[in-house]
């Protein structure tokens, strides 16, 4: 699916006078009393979680501790997604430091890997060469990309809608080994820093684990921990542009960011589930934007988007999972046709 071409010439202009409107209201400016506040709970949530880990020590319990910890570090996620668009800091270097230490140490994935691969995104959205979010692995978002897969990878694909939220159980270990992967291939600026960090992550995650719960426990917490983290940070993040269209390359920025994503209407609880990203139109215009202003700067965009004719997106968290599956649904046809084919001509 390309985005068509809008019937009101592009300008560079157009962004530049939503711009001025933005900046006129002070949506932009620093808000430092809420980052406070929400550094503070996120806090309190992971040495509040892990204190009860190992207050409750040896018990089956404690999977309800593995379930409010997968909540508890996608928190964190959700943080050092902010802090890669310095939203929190002015300056790169604090930026920097509490993004590793909330990623890397917090987490265990790269900050650096991430953040590099998350900066091409929103350079990029949904554009099938450009955008590392859609491209071809585990999930096919382009039907071209669907065709010609055989084995594993080949049913993947011919089912992957109805694979989608079980492939998200294995998100949070596709980050360690992505991680794993950029550290040893060496693109990672402060390779040694973030190596080490990764490492004291892991030594003390499952010292922790080894020392209080039985080997049993110790299995079904980790995979328990793991896998709903998964989920829960899979789901911030699908409903964004998944099913949303992919650009030629020739739009300008306003129309490249717009088009590509998708709003999510919700109230305070939906804004602080998804850290924000239900305002994913309003983010990629002004990725430097503090969370708590997008919504404030949600009507001004929606309204000045009515004014030039460019379609604005914006669903309920239910129907942008059922778009984004259905996107996967179609996108997957070729290739059970495909498989289809195959089948007659054995047979």
């Amino acid at each position: 699916m390309t985005i068509t071409t809008p019937s009101r010439p592009t300008t560079g202009s157009d962004f530049a006078a939503l711009s001025r409107r933005i900046t006129g209201e002070g949506l932009m400016q620093r808000r430092p009393a809420y980052y406070i506040a929400r550094l503070s709970a996120v806090t309190i949530m992971f040495f509040g979680g892990w204190t009860a880990f190992f207050l409750i020590g040896s018990s089956w319990w404690q999977m309800i501790t593995a379930a409010f910890l997968a909540i508890t570090f996608t928190q964190v996620g959700l943080v050092a997604h902010d802090l890669a668009h310095r939203q929190v800091f002015r300056t790169k270097r604090p930026s920097a430091v509490a993004g590793q230490l909330a990623g890397n140490l917090g987490i265990g994935m790269s900050y650096g890997w991430w953040m590099d691969k998350h900066t091409r995104h929103h350079n990029n959205p949904n554009h099938d060469d450009l955008d590392p979010d859609v491209a071809p692995e585990v999930l096919i978002w382009a039907t071209e990309s669907a065709v010609g897969r055989r084995g594993l990878k080949g049913f993947v694909t011919r089912h992957q809608a109805a694979l989608f939220f079980p492939l998200l159980t294995l998100l949070a270990a596709d980050l360690k080994i992505s991680s794993v992967k950029a550290l040893r291939s060496g693109t990672v600026k402060h390779r040694r820093l973030e190596t080490a960090l990764l490492v004291l992550h892991a030594v003390g995650y499952l010292a922790a684990l080894l020392v209080v719960l039985s080997p049993l426990q110790a299995i079904a917490f980790l995979l328990v921990h793991q896998a709903l983290f998964g989920i829960y940070l899979g789901m911030t993040f699908a409903p964004n542009h998944k099913g949303m269209p992919h650009p030629t390359g020739d739009e300008d920025y306003l129309r490249k960011q717009v088009l590509t994503s998708r709003n999510v209407r919700g109230s305070w609880l939906t804004d602080a589930a998804l850290g924000g990203l239900n305002y994913q139109i309003e983010h990629h215009l002004f990725p430097g934007m503090p969370t708590p202003n997008l919504r404030k700067a949600q009507p001004i965009v929606r309204a000045y988007c009515a004014e030039i004719g460019v379609a604005y997106e914006e669903t309920s968290l239910i129907a942008s999972y059922r778009q984004a599956l259905q996107h996967l649904h179609q996108v997957g046809a070729p290739a059970r046709a495909e498989h289809t084919a195959r089948r007659a001509v054995r047979a």
